[in-house]
């Protein structure tokens, strides 16, 4: 299940999302970049990543990327897409003095049935949470200046971190012809929910709002629609993407399978930040 909306102070929306059920594979994208570039950036993310999923599907065929022994096929497939979307939106980049320096956040989420983890795959400030057991947790960590300073200063002083600008990303698809992806497996279990959305959810509402909506609301529709609302009563300052999606028990006993429903999207599919 995902949505998408513009928020409340933004006029056009710059996050996209795709839920591509027959891949089991989940992606937010939230754009930047002036004159409207952050709609193509996100927008070649989500397609790019989709595309490469959809062509390799039981094929052999040429990657365009090496593939690493020391990561299963699952690792590479999703660190492969995402890398061959930072090529492609850097490339568009190039053509056109409008996009140049357009780029987009990405976090993207594939679930094996067979292995039963949940592998994450993310560039810059769009998160991936886990609700298991009445606790939240954030698998990802933001690609900002404010978490890079930290790394390197853990006991900075409140009223130095205070001056930071909060909103500066260090690391995004598009603004090098080769990115670091930062990718992380998880083992699940059912009834695990996994929560996939751009800072303008975030940004807006806290963790313990997250795991409260999304913990305890059995219809993933409802609770992306209320989420989203939340947001928005918030006072919606960027644009809202949410994509939630739950381990069940599948038609095979011996393997588990993945929830997601579809509701209908307020604001256009495929426009970011």
């Amino acid at each position: 299940m995902g949505i998408t909306d513009v928020g409340l102070q933004r006029d056009h929306n710059e996050d996209t999302f795709a839920v591509l059920a027959e891949h089991e594979l989940f992606i937010v994208a939230d754009g930047m970049g002036g004159h409207r570039a952050g709609d193509v950036a996100s927008r070649l993310a989500s397609e790019s990543i989709s595309d490469f999923f959809q062509r390799t599907a039981g094929e052999e065929v040429t990657w365009p990327f090496h593939f690493d022994s020391g990561l299963s096929e699952s690792e590479n497939r999703l660190l492969t897409a995402i890398r061959l979307a930072n090529r492609q939106i850097y490339e568009h980049s190039l053509k056109s003095h409008d996009l140049r320096g357009m780029g987009t956040t990405v976090v993207g989420a594939l679930f094996n049935p067979e292995t039963r983890k949940m592998y994450v795959g993310h560039v810059g400030d769009s998160r991936a949470y886990m609700i298991r057991d009445g606790q939240i947790s954030q698998l990802t960590r933001d690609h900002s200046l404010v978490n890079d300073y930290l790394k390197v200063m853990p006991d900075m002083p409140e009223d130095q971190r205070s001056e930071l600008p909060k909103n500066v990303i260090t690391r995004a698809l598009g603004m090098q012809d080769s990115v670091e992806v930062d990718l992380l497996a998880h083992d699940t279990r059912l009834g695990d929910t996994f929560v996939l959305c751009s800072d303008g959810l975030s940004g807006m509402i806290s963790d313990a709002e997250i795991l409260q909506v999304a913990g305890q609301n059995g219809d993933l529709v409802s609770a992306c629609r209320r989420l989203t609302a939340l947001a928005n009563e918030h006072g919606g300052e960027d644009n809202i993407t949410a994509v939630l999606v739950r381990i069940v028990e599948s038609d095979d006993a011996s393997r588990r399978d993945i929830e997601t429903e579809r509701a209908p999207i307020p604001t256009e599919p495929g426009i970011g930040r």
